[in-house]
């Protein structure tokens, strides 16, 4: 007889996701206080995370808008950082299997911390359980925090005089910084890094951080021509 896959209880994915919930969406303060301080409304600030609902590509977007960036360049920007769900969803698509009727919905919440609890899960129960709690908590939090940092950025005024507009910048880093595990990822944020700091002066705000882009094919493509097309190392002399 086969060994029955292992399962894990209820509580336990709960107690899993609230945690990444509540420790993610608590970040949405220092959102609300950059999106405030880059000259966004609260209306604005508040819709971003609404609709958009993807942390990284809103503090991009933000962040750009600050430095005095064209909109257009800044939006661009933000939307190639957030292709990356488009490839979670394709995964999570699998293995959720969720109605049609829902998946709409569900894809309002596909980001990097509802995939990563996903897929750490043994079955598709508690992925689906797993999901829908990071989900819930992540997305209240994350806009109500939004709410709380641009209306407490109303209120102190100059963020500027407060160093309050590095609180973004802070929070994008210590949420990106656990995600590089292995070389090729350190490779990538380091040259994006590089390539970002060093066109910084010599082009428009905003468009540093499509050049730093580059940094992930060029990474990949020297490690293909490392291992070469049958996963060996390359014969190139």
């Amino acid at each position: 007889m086969g060994i029955p896959p292992a399962t894990k209880p209820d509580r336990a994915v709960v107690r899993d996701a609230l945690g990444v919930g509540v420790a993610v969406g608590l970040s949405g303060f220092a959102f609300g206080v950059t999106s405030a301080g880059a000259g966004l409304g609260l209306l604005q600030s508040c819709a971003l995370s609404l609709l958009v609902f993807t942390g990284a590509s809103q503090f991009a977007l933000v962040g750009a808008l600050a430095a005095g960036g064209n909109p257009f360049t800044a939006a661009a920007g933000a939307f190639f950082l957030g292709t990356r769900n488009a490839f979670y969803g394709l995964r999570l698509s699998q293995l959720l299997a969720l109605p049609r009727s829902v998946r709409p919905l569900a894809a309002h919440w596909v980001i990097d911390e509802t995939a990563a609890v996903s897929l750490a899960q043994p079955d598709r129960r508690a992925a689906r359980l797993g999901f829908t709690v990071t989900g819930i908590t992540l997305y209240a939090l994350w806009n109500l925090t939004t709410l709380l940092g641009a209306l407490g950025a109303e209120a102190i005024g100059d963020t500027d005089a407060w160093g309050l507009d590095a609180a973004g910048p802070a929070v994008f880093l210590a949420l990106l910084a656990p995600m590089l595990r292995t070389a090729t990822e350190r490779a990538v944020a380091a040259i994006a890094v590089v390539l970002g700091l060093g066109l910084l002066p010599v082009l428009p705000a905003g468009v540093p951080v499509l050049v730093a882009a580059l940094a992930a094919p060029v990474v990949l493509w020297c490690e293909g021509r490392k291992t070469g097309p049958a996963g060996e190392k390359g014969t190139d002399r």
